[in-house]
């Protein structure tokens, strides 16, 4: 397995020297790219001699001043392909931010933003500054974005000052790229299908009914299944999101648009997530005309949806299917329920009402009802996070559910 170790301009840089050897004895082919800040502490024939692999300061050509030509222009595309995990220890606040905000001045920023592989950030900063707002607002948004923050350790801190902002050690770095590696390709030869966001149902050609989804949760989780190695295919109503790489995307309008690319997609699923928040209510009627306002009061005939989660889990035979329920009241009460009629095996619930929980927002706190009557709640997450918490709850319901019993109950 391929690392790319970034490292930036902090005192901490230092011990990226050690952790190049870590990495090596673990197995791992780590190349190097350092910050021309990096290279004040430590270097570039330090890493190179180490790692036994060219270690790159500059996007364009080399810092000496010599002749920048097409490899050098299109390098971070080539490294950005063959990487299988970017690391970057140190992480300064200033890389954080950058990481965050998408800018793309070096060759380390742009390779971050060329890359699909997993991140995992170690920071290391002073204290005032890891607690900065806006350092941890742009480390909010990393997480939420499906970056692995390994937390500074505290402790004696260079500056003088004492408190997080040191470097997490060795064995936590180690750690965590392990956790990363173990979680990327463990549903592979999986077929997963996603539903994610709103559908619409149109009253005319200018008005329609629909909800607040944005599609965040559900299209977390199928940038998190792609990244475990799974096929997902995403069936996605009206929603300003990006397809997540290596997922095929279908785009459908309305509930019953919905439904029937959902019922052509599961016979090749062996995994449905239907995160998407359909309609429970489409006009009887859409009328050709806009509607003209009257002074006087509208109504609207309205008829049942289809019940997508009901239809698809009635013959699901032994496929893992999940449901989503949005609550603002009641919520275990009627996740329980709509676990049972539905004949669904996990359903993901949520407290709409709940700090951090609602519409649009990279945030989620949800409970997981699953079959075997387990209810395990989470608390406020990023939905990147949530996502690989589902998906490992799912692969730990399966097992218990269809794995044949001997494996079941061999550490028994």
């Amino acid at each position: 397995m391929r690392i790319t170790l970034g490292v930036t301009g902090g005192v901490a840089a230092y011990k990226a020297a050690e952790l190049v050897r870590r990495l090596q004895q673990e197995g791992f082919s780590v190349q190097v790219v350092m910050t021309r800040g990096a290279c004040e502490f430590v270097t570039p024939l330090t890493f190179a001699a180490l790692s036994g692999q060219k270690v790159i300061t500059e996007l364009f050509g080399d810092s000496s001043g010599g002749e920048a030509n097409l490899e050098s222009a299109i390098e971070h595309i080539a490294v950005a392909q063959r990487t299988d995990l970017l690391l970057i220890a140190p992480a300064t606040a200033d890389i954080i931010a950058k990481f965050a905000r998408g800018i793309a001045d070096d060759f380390l920023t742009t390779l971050y933003l060329a890359s699909t592989a997993p991140v995992v950030v170690a920071p290391a900063m002073n204290v005032n500054m890891w607690n900065h707002a806006a350092t941890q607002e742009n480390v909010e948004m990393l997480r939420a974005r499906g970056v692995k923050i390994i937390e500074p350790a505290e402790g004696y801190l260079a500056c003088g000052m004492t408190g997080p902002g040191r470097l997490a050690g060795q064995e936590d770095i180690l750690a965590a790229v392990h956790e990363v590696f173990k979680a990327q390709r463990d549903l592979e030869g999986e077929t997963i299908l996603v539903s994610a966001g709103p559908t619409c149902e149109d009253l005319d050609p200018v008005r329609y009914i629909s909800n607040r989804s944005s599609g965040k949760m559900g299209y977390a989780v199928a940038e998190a299944a792609a990244r475990r190695g799974a096929k997902v295919v995403l069936i996605s109503g009206p929603v300003n999101m990006e397809t997540p790489a290596g997922v095929e995307r279908i785009d459908v309008r309305s509930a019953e648009e919905m439904h029937r690319a959902v019922a052509e997609r599961f016979p090749a699923a062996s995994i449905a997530i239907l995160a998407a928040a359909v309609a429970d209510y489409r006009p009887v009627e859409r009328r050709g005309e806009k509607i003209r306002k009257a002074n006087a009061p509208l109504t609207i005939s309205l008829e049942p949806t289809t019940d997508i989660l009901a239809e698809v889990a009635k013959n699901k035979g032994r496929k893992i299917v999940v449901g989503f329920a949005a609550e603002t009241d009641h919520v275990a009460e009627n996740a329980r329920k709509k676990l049972s009629s539905k004949n669904a095996d996990l359903i993901v619930a949520n407290d709409v009402t709940a700090e951090g929980a609602g519409f649009d927002q990279y945030t989620n706190v949800v409970t997981l009802f699953s079959r075997d009557g387990r209810d395990l709640a989470l608390p406020k997450l990023p939905k990147s996070e949530v996502a690989q918490r589902i998906l490992d709850e799912i692969l730990r319901l399966r097992t218990l559910l269809y794995a044949p019993a001997a494996a079941r109950h061999s550490n028994v």
